[in-house]
C-alpha cells in the first residue's frame, strides 16, 4: 500500500546507472575507443558496487 510512494532502492539506482554507462560506452567505442574504454571502466566500478549489495 505504501510502496507506491517509496523511492528507488540503491540497487535499482545502481542498475540504472550501469545500464546507462554501458550504453554510452558502446556508442563511444564506435567513434572514440579510449573514451569508450573509460566509460566501460566506470560501468565495471558500478557493477562491483552492485555485487556488494
Amino acid at each position: 500500500m505504501f510502496g507506491i510512494f517509496k523511492g528507488k532502492s540503491e540497487k535499482e539506482k545502481l542498475q540504472k546507472q550501469y545500464e546507462k554507462l554501458m550504453s554510452e560506452a558502446h556508442k563511444l567505442s564506435q567513434t572514440n575507443r579510449k573514451a569508450g574504454d573509460a566509460k566501460y571502466q566506470e560501468a565495471e566500478q558500478v557493477m562491483l558496487e552492485l555485487e556488494k549489495l
